[in-house]
């Protein structure tokens, strides 16, 4: 790493701007300059833009981990990707003191309600994560002793990935922060034009006919 020592360059401009200090304070500004002053430096908003700003920069991620995605979890709070950056790095050890949860492993029927407690102590509002196909679909444990997490609780993002790269997770936390903030990017189904393609039910369909893309009734490989 080299260090240089550069000069500012032209110190007239700051002293430019210590003197419209001045005569703002002391009530020298003509009205045209005053506007121009204020528009240079005055931004306006709305209050809930502000607490979704605040909100978005300051997530408390909860000390959670389930399998071998959370290895990848640990990850981003190192020097390689440093999500400090973002304020999310203060990892909390108390449900009662994060506002962010992800999910990162397989979820047995057994820890389902364990995690759902540990969801109802956490500070509102509140945010889920769902790290890895274990955790979204049951990924290659699908069986009856995994439960996928959105169908106990709440999940914002999901993160796809066995496991995810520690970038992704990175990914996903950042669009949950432009989620929280108003202006999430927009649906798949509406960035392809997807309208129409949603699974169809049994009951609704010819079953002997290709159109059907879902498990038939009773069978527990699509539970």
């Amino acid at each position: 790493m080299e260090v240089k020592r550069e000069p500012l360059g032209d110190m007239s401009a700051l002293r430019v701007r210590q003197h419209q200090a001045r005569d703002l304070l002391r009530g020298d500004m003509d009205d045209e300059e005053l506007e121009r002053y204020v528009e240079e430096r005055v931004l306006t908003t709305t209050v809930d833009k502000a607490v979704g700003w605040a909100q978005g920069n300051s997530i408390y991620p909860l000390t959670f981990g389930l399998a071998c995605c959370a290895i990848e979890m640990m990850s981003i709070v190192g020097a390689r990707l440093d999500i400090a950056r973002f304020g999310f790095e203060a990892f909390r050890a108390s449900p009662r003191q994060a506002d962010l949860i992800i999910l990162s492993g397989r979820v047995s029927i057994k820890m389902a309600p364990v995690i759902r407690r540990i969801w109802d102590q956490m500070l509102e509002p509140k945010w889920a994560i769902s790290m890895g196909a274990c955790c979204s679909s049951t990924g290659v444990f699908n069986n009856y002793a995994l439960v996928p997490a959105d169908k106990f609780m709440p999940v914002e993002i999901h993160v796809p990935g066995c496991p995810p790269r520690p970038e992704s997770l990175m990914h996903g936390i950042l669009r949950l922060r432009d989620k929280i903030q108003g202006h999430g990017l927009e649906g798949w189904r509406e960035r392809y034009a997807a309208q129409g393609t949603e699974e169809l039910l049994p009951e609704q369909a010819d079953l002997a006919t290709a159109n059907v893309n879902v498990f038939k009734s009773g069978d527990t490989a699509g539970a």
